[in-house]
């Protein structure tokens, strides 16, 4: 059985119960009161009935004097103490009263009786002093026709108040289910879309609903949230791994074609090989682990801060990078510094630029070192001014057509952005179409008592 239908029977059948339980305490209460209220009217009138008749004249008979104070719809008798009755006045309506068997009663008492046929009566009986002082027992019976037709009457209308209860009571069991299982279906139905379509849908919400069925509509769309992200991070991972792992594969590629044809013979070649292959192993190890940790919601970085010397850094990393893909990268130091920083993710941010400049440009690459700063220079196609602000974003491409041709991905940026933030290194790019593109790093800290000037030095 659905929810809807759960709620709507459970509902309904809970508030039919409690109209019932209602309708019944109603009616017993009221039955209880208005036969109380009978019984004590009865007592007193049998009260003053005794007072009138007590000790009568011997020249009234008994049955003529009660005839006066004979109810409207009743009986009263005197009942002596051997059990004979003397004297008795029925009403004309309650005539059948007279068959009734007669017993002395001492004291006073108060009873309902119902005949056989359905009918009511208050009896009461109390002592009258009768003729000679003879303590008898006065009896008077009064019908309750028009208590039974009060009842009756309330039963009719408590009767209609049930059913007129039912109808809205079914009615609003309906719509409370629908107002609940509404957003669970929803919910079950998107989940059913998401499921076929891999999709990350969301559910409608209404702002002016503050209940536990918005809190866990947008519970759900929160967790949706968290899934589209976590799944965005695991894509990111996948792309920049395949994106990254290209270049140190690149140079252990190289150094090993370099060792099959060259190695046995040149003793240095087989040992600068083999230490560049092992550099790289552990750079790829390391680049694992950083984008293992960057796939992580809310990681950061484990950065390893070393003292570096500026020029002599960038000279190696263009050797690397030079042998890897036969490409001439000219250092030109100005200004030289030590900075404090990661080795093995500074030459991986310039691994990134450097590789970005071997793609989009065909002329010689250029790295300029001027005290704080390192600049990666080329000279190619150039990035147009409006996508300047644009080409950290993760998967934007400057241009689709060209970064097919290259087999980029729009990650490298961004990736390089993530470490130069690691690092502490201020990124700018200046790029005119056309020209070409200078990526400029700006390091926070630099020791100028170990700067050196090396102008003119270029490599």
């Amino acid at each position: 059985m659905k929810l809807k239908n759960k709620i709507h029977l459970g509902t309904s059948v809970l508030l039919v119960v409690i109209v019932i339980l209602m309708n019944t305490a109603v009616y017993f209460a009221a039955s209880f009161m208005l036969r109380e209220a009978d019984v004590e009217r009865a007592a007193a009138d049998a009260a003053q009935i005794a007072g009138g008749v007590s000790s009568p004249a011997e020249s009234i008979t008994s049955s003529d004097l009660l005839r006066a104070y004979a109810p409207a719809n009743g009986m009263v008798r005197v009942i002596l103490p051997d059990g004979t009755v003397d004297g008795v006045a029925v009403s004309p309506d309650a005539a059948g009263l007279r068959e009734r068997a007669a017993a002395f009663t001492k004291g006073e008492n108060r009873e309902i009786i119902r005949d056989d046929k359905g009918s009511s009566y208050a009896r009461v009986a109390l002592p009258v002093i009768w003729r000679g002082g003879e303590v008898a027992s006065l009896e008077l019976w009064e019908d309750l026709q028009a208590t039974e037709r009060i009842l009756t009457i309330l039963r009719g209308v408590l009767f209609a108040a049930l059913l007129i209860a039912v109808i809205p009571a079914v009615i609003s069991a309906r719509v409370l289910g629908a107002i609940i299982s509404n957003p669970v279906e929803q919910m079950t139905e998107t989940m059913r879309r998401i499921r076929k379509s891999g999709t990350h849908e969301r559910i409608e919400t209404n702002g002016s609903r503050h209940d536990e069925l918005q809190d866990m509509a947008l519970t759900f769309n929160d967790m949706m949230n968290l899934l589209e992200e976590n799944y965005r991070k695991q894509e990111a991972f996948v792309q920049n791994a395949s994106h990254e792992l290209k270049t140190p594969l690149t140079v252990v590629e190289s150094y090993a074609r370099l060792l099959k044809r060259r190695g046995k013979d040149h003793p240095d070649l087989f040992d600068e090989s083999v230490e560049a292959i092992y550099e790289e192993a552990l750079r790829m190890k390391e680049l694992t682990q950083q984008l293992l940790a960057l796939a992580r919601r809310d990681e950061t970085w484990n950065v390893k801060m070393e003292t570096i010397d500026m020029a002599v850094f960038v000279r190696e990393t263009a050797d690397s990078f030079q042998r890897a893909y036969k490409r001439r990268v000219n250092v030109r130091v100005k200004e030289t510094c030590r900075v404090k920083t990661d080795r093995a993710k500074l030459r991986q941010l310039l691994f990134i630029f450097l590789d970005n400049a071997r793609k989009y440009s065909e002329k010689e690459i250029c790295i300029e070192v001027e005290k704080q700063e390192i600049r990666v220079i080329d000279q190619g196609m150039g990035i147009p001014a409006s996508d300047l602000l644009k080409v950290f974003d993760r998967f934007y491409r400057v241009d689709k057509a060209r970064t097919r041709k290259t087999g980029g991905f729009g990650l490298g940026l961004s990736l390089a952005k993530e470490l130069a933030d690691a690092l502490g290194i201020i990124l700018r790019i200046e790029s005119e179409e056309g020209r070409g593109t200078i990526v400029i790093l700006t390091f926070s800290e630099c020791s100028s008592a170990e700067r050196k000037d090396e102008r003119g030095k270029e490599e």
